[in-house]
């Protein structure tokens, strides 16, 4: 993961694009990159970019943020991915304005799930009740269209994290738990111990970059960004 997110991207590296979404945001304060790569936090400071080293014992993204809070204390704490450089600012807004609910303890964001990856094992699906809380997520195509193709509602989850503080030390205290270890989706192992989830609605999809084909999206992407900001389509 250290060399992929300092891969440059449209003119920066993959971790700065990712700060600076969450940073222009003005929402987050501190805004940090959380590593156990020497090289990831000296090429961000040498940016301008806090970094916080941590260990490399840390099974999950969860774990670093949760190690990283007993630092730094916040009611709130946001876990991005440093592979994400679509984000922009318009992404956070809505993911911790599901704070105003006293009832929600973690929040997440998904998009309607575009066609060509509804069957895609990587683009994980979600499903939710009314008012928004998380029923389940699986790589599988959920729910099951039992009448035929034709359903248009499937939704995507993007693994953007905001967890009240006891939740987060909470999420850490658990064992890792058997649908977790069957889908390998960290966030199955609250909604097994009986913690919910609510999932608000991302301006648009983003690219997370796994493969080169990913990353040539994503340059591409960003590059039409720059010179067409109203070029982005909106998640109706």
């Amino acid at each position: 993961m250290s060399r992929k997110v300092l891969r440059e991207i449209a003119g920066r590296p993959m971790v700065e694009w990712v700060w600076r979404a969450a940073s222009e945001s003005g929402l987050m304060d501190p805004v940090v990159v959380a590593t156990d790569a020497e090289e990831v936090a000296a090429v961000c400071r040498a940016r301008g970019i806090p970094a916080e080293m941590t260990s490399p014992d840390c099974l999950s993204g969860s774990d670093r943020v949760r190690e990283v809070a007993r630092r730094i204390d916040a009611d709130i704490y946001v876990n991005i991915q440093g592979d994400e450089p679509m984000l922009t600012p318009e992404f956070f807004p809505r993911l911790l304005a599901l704070f105003d609910r006293p009832e929600v303890q973690v929040a997440t964001l998904a998009v309607r799930c575009p066609p060509h990856e509804i069957a895609n094992p990587n683009a994980v699906k979600v499903v939710t009740a009314i008012d928004g809380r998380a029923l389940y997520f699986s790589r599988a195509t959920i729910p099951f269209d039992r009448e035929g193709p034709g359903f248009a509602g499937y939704r995507k989850h993007l693994g953007i994290y905001a967890y009240r503080k006891a939740a987060l030390e909470r999420f850490a205290e658990l064992p890792p738990g058997w649908l977790e270890s069957v889908e390998r989706l960290e966030q199955l192992r609250l909604l097994e111990n009986g913690i919910d989830i609510y999932v608000a609605p991302a301006p648009f999809d983003t690219i997370g970059v796994d493969t080169e084909e990913d990353f040539a999206r994503a340059e591409s992407a960003l590059k039409s960004r720059a010179s067409q900001p109203s070029a982005l389509i909106p998640d109706l």
